[in-house]
């Protein structure tokens, strides 16, 4: 179907599936706020991610619910039962048949059968050995007949099924023709497996395969690689069974199953599929082994699959646990998780992936070169505003002086004059001169009266006041260690937001300084640790702010300093940092020198300590009577309140501020 108009067509179509185009963008707010409220605590944005994958959200469970079940699971697959479960019931059957043979033979007075009881006392102590000795036995007793052959039929049937889950119920009373169908499986199997080694197996030689024997297969594979993953897996927990028999036990078993399928003809083509499927999947645990426990013996076919189970729950656990590098939630398999836990837990990882892919999709998170995550400029506005909401839900608007006031930055008295409006203009609309404007403009053709961004004025002030700002955080090693460098960062993120959404005709910076210092975009702020280095290079930090100041001629300069401690680093005649401790002489001279600086070119320098010691307190005060700013001593919960109220106070300046 189509539809035209005069700016073009469009054509629509049958929908057949996949993405609904029409649904609504998936809400991550939830998500983007847990990731933020770490990051803001100073985790970098993948160990936030992965926080969140791990921990979950309301509603959703993360990684490590899922990971608790599958231990579960394994626990409770361990206490099935003993893995020797096949040769007990062998032991068993044969003493029955041995015992019925024995009372028959007592009632019979011939020669015939003293000569057999000669012969049954002559058998060996191993089951095995007796087992293949009893083979050509001509037994009087047809309880002790049934007793024995039963031995030979469990052995095929708990060896085949080991191998081809689903096989037992098909092997119970199995006539010739069954066994001769099953060994034309095992040779065209072996065959299809040579065929896939030498590179040429098709899908086509698959399919004609399932066709003929696909019964053997009730999980329905649709390629030779499924196939070959479901066989050698239960393959490989085959091999950790016997290995987790004691020797005796382990010869005993492997002679049992040996003669009953050399018997049926069998023997050579299963020790072949064997070793192919270990040549197609040697990533496989082929030789490791493991402890059950439990009262209940098991046959080989369910200690088999038992071990099968626990290797995948092994490979589950730490697919979920995301502790190895390059780890991701890709890694996780969700068929195998649906088979193991449950619709419900693939549902929960279908989530956490979802999530994962739309916080990219919605660009929230972009990648480094090296692969390395990091938040979008989107994320991090975000993050400043959620901080600046905190920042404001601690100051007391009527009491204390909020920020959303109406004459915000008008200055003075109006002028009687107007102007056109511009892109962060904070001053009053002169209504009148606006509607004029529009107006005229439709006086010439227009239709009605609308107003356009060009007809915009504002009313003209004495004095419209702007301030530079200048940010200073302190990244030294001790911010960490005193635990303030998280809320440092929030402060940091929450002024950004307030002055790029509140006053855009401000223009702030933020500088970090350790051992030197340096300009940070919120961007990288919102990823940034702290500096693992010796040194408080505060000298360095506000030649850069000087060199931020002037570039904004006429703005009020305002310079906010956070800090845990004095100066120890300063920056030498080659631009070398310096780090002494206790601080140098030189370090202090050379640091109040641009606090000279700074307070000559009009700037106000206000302090922020997060310590109360006695050097950096008399350091900090020093600053004060030589800059006329001012020093606050705030604790680590209040830092943002006092800095964003600072500034919204010092951006006036210093006359409205006196």
């Amino acid at each position: 179907m189509s539809t035209s108009g005069g700016a073009g067509s469009a054509w629509y179509g049958a929908w057949h599936g996949g993405p609904d185009p029409l649904e609504p963008p998936f809400d991550i707010r939830e998500a983007l706020d847990a990731i933020g409220e770490d990051v803001l605590a100073g985790e970098s944005p993948e160990d936030a991610l992965r926080r969140l994958m791990r921990h979950g959200m309301d509603g959703l469970s993360g990684l490590d619910a899922l990971r608790r079940q599958v231990r579960e699971r394994q626990r409770q697959t361990r206490r099935q039962g003993q893995l020797d479960g096949t040769l007990r019931q062998v032991k068993k059957l044969l003493e029955q048949a041995l015992t019925a043979e024995r009372e028959q033979l007592s009632t019979d007075p011939s020669d015939d059968a003293r000569l057999a009881e000669s012969e049954l006392a002559d058998l060996p102590t191993d089951p095995a050995r007796a087992v293949r000795e009893l083979r050509d036995y001509q037994w009087h007793s047809d309880e002790a007949r049934a007793a024995y052959e039963k031995i030979e039929e469990m052995l095929r049937s708990e060896v085949l099924d080991a191998q081809f889950h689903g096989m037992k119920q098909a092997l119970q009373q199995a006539s010739p023709e069954d066994m001769a169908g099953i060994k034309d499986m095992l040779a065209d199997l072996n065959q299809m497996l040579a065929a896939d080694a030498r590179g040429e197996h098709t899908q086509q030689q698959f399919d004609d395969f399932m066709a003929k024997h696909g019964q053997y297969f009730p999980d329905n594979p649709s390629n030779l690689a499924e196939l070959i993953d479901s066989l050698a897996r239960r393959a490989a927990a085959q091999q950790r069974l016997m290995q987790s028999l004691s020797d005796a036990q382990r010869d005993e078993l492997f002679n049992l199953m040996a003669g009953a399928l050399g018997d049926a003809g069998m023997g050579a083509a299963m020790s072949e599929l064997r070793q192919r499927l270990q040549d197609a999947r040697p990533d496989l645990n082929w030789s490791g082994s493991s402890r059950m426990r439990g009262d209940q013996s098991m046959g080989y076919s369910a200690a088999t699959g038992a071990l099968a189970d626990l290797a995948d729950l092994d490979e589950l656990e730490a697919a979920l646990a995301q502790d190895y590098a390059g780890a991701s939630l890709e890694d996780v398999d969700p068929e195998l998780l649906e088979r193991t836990l449950g619709r419900d837990a693939a549902d929960r990882l279908a989530a956490l992936r979802r999530i994962e892919r739309e916080l990219a999709e919605q660009g929230y998170f972009d990648r480094d070169p090296d692969g390395s995550l990091r938040l979008s400029p989107r994320a991090v506005r975000r993050l400043g505003a959620t901080a600046l909401r905190k920042v404001f839900e601690r100051i007391d608007a009527p009491r204390k002086g909020g920020h959303d006031v109406t004459d915000a930055g008008a200055g003075g008295e109006t002028t009687g004059a107007s102007r056109p409006w511009e892109f962060g203009d904070e001053q009053p609309l002169d209504v009148v001169r606006t509607v004029s404007n529009a107006v005229r403009r439709s006086e010439h053709g227009g239709r009605g009266v609308r107003l356009m961004v060009d007809d915009f004025e504002v009313v003209e002030t004495e004095r419209r006041t702007t301030a530079a700002v200048a940010l200073l955080v302190d990244l030294s090693y001790s911010m960490a260690l005193r635990g303030t460098w998280a809320i440092a960062k929030q402060t940091a993120l929450a002024l950004h937001s307030l002055v790029t959404t509140r006053y855009p005709q401000d223009a702030i910076e933020i500088i970090g300084f350790s051992n030197y210092a340096r300009v940070i975009t919120p961007t990288e702020l919102a990823g940034l640790s702290w500096d693992m280095v010796q040194g408080t290079n505060l000298q360095h930090g506000l030649m850069l702010a000087e060199r931020h100041l002037s570039k904004h001629h006429g703005a009020e300069p305002v310079i906010l300093i956070v800090t845990d401690g004095e100066p120890t680093a300063h920056l030498d005649e080659d631009g070398i940092p310096q780090f002494a401790w206790p601080p140098l002489p030189d370090t202090l001279r050379l640091t109040l020198s641009e606090v000279d600086r700074a307070t000559r070119g009009g700037a106000t320098i206000n302090v922020f300590m997060l310590d109360p010691d006695a050097s950096l307190r008399g350091f900090v005060d020093l600053i004060a009577r030589r800059n006329g700013g001012r020093v606050f001593s705030p604790n680590a919960d209040s830092l943002g309140e006092y800095v964003v109220r600072d500034y919204l106070r010092a951006r006036r300046g210093r006359r409205a501020s006196s």
